[in-house]
């Protein structure tokens, strides 16, 4: 798979298809970083979750099989991450 591929089905996902279904992306890394900071008692951004989640997909490269959607997702939260800190 192409970078530009990649890259391309990240933004596809991220302004379509997820958003459609999850809601507002912003929104949706606030409400995720108040149950985590209810959860672990430690205060969490929106951007943080964004970048965070990143790092879930980049460490799903280390071990098995190589999947594409690991390279896509971190991509379109690295996105939204910016998003966020831009907003």
């Amino acid at each position: 798979m192409k970078n530009s591929d990649i890259l391309n089905i990240a933004s596809q996902l991220v302004n379509n298809d997820r958003n459609d279904q999850h809601g507002d992306m912003t929104t949706n890394h606030i409400n995720i970083a108040k149950l985590w900071s209810a959860y672990k008692g430690v205060e969490f951004t929106a951007h943080e979750v964004a970048v965070m989640m990143a790092l879930l997909k980049i460490a799903r490269t280390k071990i098995g099989k190589v999947n594409p959607d690991d390279y896509v997702d971190a991509c379109g939260y690295l996105g939204i991450a910016g998003e966020i800190a831009s907003e």
